[in-house]
């Protein structure tokens, strides 16, 4: 992480004996300035999950019905279990295109999960497309973006023209900060104001909101290290299809592949043997495929190299 986040963390260590600001107000602030949106429009969560905890909390009973993508992140189903409620899950076209029905609206329908980036792919729906899809349903419309910082857009602007859709972050990527457990959601103001009162009254501790605010005020380190991943990502991208895999162009922090003929369990697993850790995942109706995430230059070249002893 940045040298400011660290510097942040030391100062607040120093004076733990008082309670936390239970807003989290100083990072909304700063936040609201970098993203341009009123610290209003701002609720922060003990990482991006908790905020997905709390709008389906708020959103939703028993009985009553939550949307998703499939495949998708599987926290979305896992919540809608713990409420009590049900998950419906439509699948993606082929071309990883959201279908018409995913649009379409019933009753019991009380929110919808969407992200964008999607995970495990790495595909995005368009703004349009998304927008389209807030304005046909009856209900709530959460655009997960906690991969959006690697994206070409992000859909920020969207929740001013239409109040059913919010947008969650995290800081847990771009700003290297996964074991922070920062994360926020951009909602309109009456949203945000029933939200806050089904959370935990201090869920963000004292150390992750000095450290996530020092972090999204040091825009140059993100910009590094976006820029970083980005010229990274291509190399695992350029160097993967050279071996043979069908690899769809992906706008997150990891990649996602494919092959025709080749077995990927045993790569996997000779990965795994080798110390190097990527998500196997093997998806009713879709062809089996890793998901590897971006490090560095060197870990991407020895991933590789792994790779290919098995191809």
């Amino acid at each position: 992480p940045s040298p400011v986040v660290i510097e942040a963390i030391r100062q607040t260590a120093e004076n733990l004996v008082r309670y936390p600001d239970p807003l989290a107000t100083a990072f909304r602030i700063r936040a609201g300035e970098v993203l341009g949106v009123d610290p209003d429009w701002i609720l922060c969560g003990n990482g991006s999950d908790d905020i997905l905890t709390i709008l389906t909390r708020s959103l939703v009973d028993t009985g009553e019905m939550i949307r998703l993508p499939y495949p998708s992140y599987i926290l979305y189903k896992t919540l809608a279990e713990i409420q009590g409620a049900r998950s419906e899950q439509i699948p993606f076209n082929e071309d990883w295109s959201l279908p018409q029905a995913f649009g379409d609206g019933h009753d019991q329908l009380k929110l919808v999960f969407l992200p964008n980036p999607n995970s495990p792919t790495g595909t995005v729906i368009s703004r349009e497309d998304i927008l389209d899809l807030a304005n046909r349903l009856p209900c709530p419309v959460l655009v997960d973006e906690a991969y959006a910082d690697f994206a070409e857009f992000n859909c920020i602007d969207l929740v001013k023209e239409n109040p059913k859709i919010m947008v969650s972050r995290t800081l847990s990527k771009s700003y290297g900060l996964a074991g922070l457990r920062f994360g926020f959601l951009i909602a309109q103001p009456q949203m945000i104001a029933e939200f806050c009162k089904v959370k935990d009254s201090y869920n963000c501790d004292a150390i992750s909101i000095a450290g996530a605010t020092a972090a999204i005020g040091d825009q140059q380190w993100f910009n590094n290290n976006r820029n970083k991943v980005l010229e990274t990502r291509q190399r695992l991208h350029d160097g993967l299809e050279k071996l043979g895999f069908d690899v769809i162009p992906s706008q997150a922090n990891f990649v996602w592949c494919t092959h025709s003929s080749q077995p990927l369990k045993p790569i996997y697993e000779h990965l795994k043997d080798n110390r190097v850790l990527v998500r196997y995942m093997d998806y009713e109706g879709w062809s089996d495929g890793l998901r590897i995430s971006v490090g560095t230059d060197e870990q991407i070249d020895a991933c590789l190299s792994l790779i290919e002893m098995k191809v």
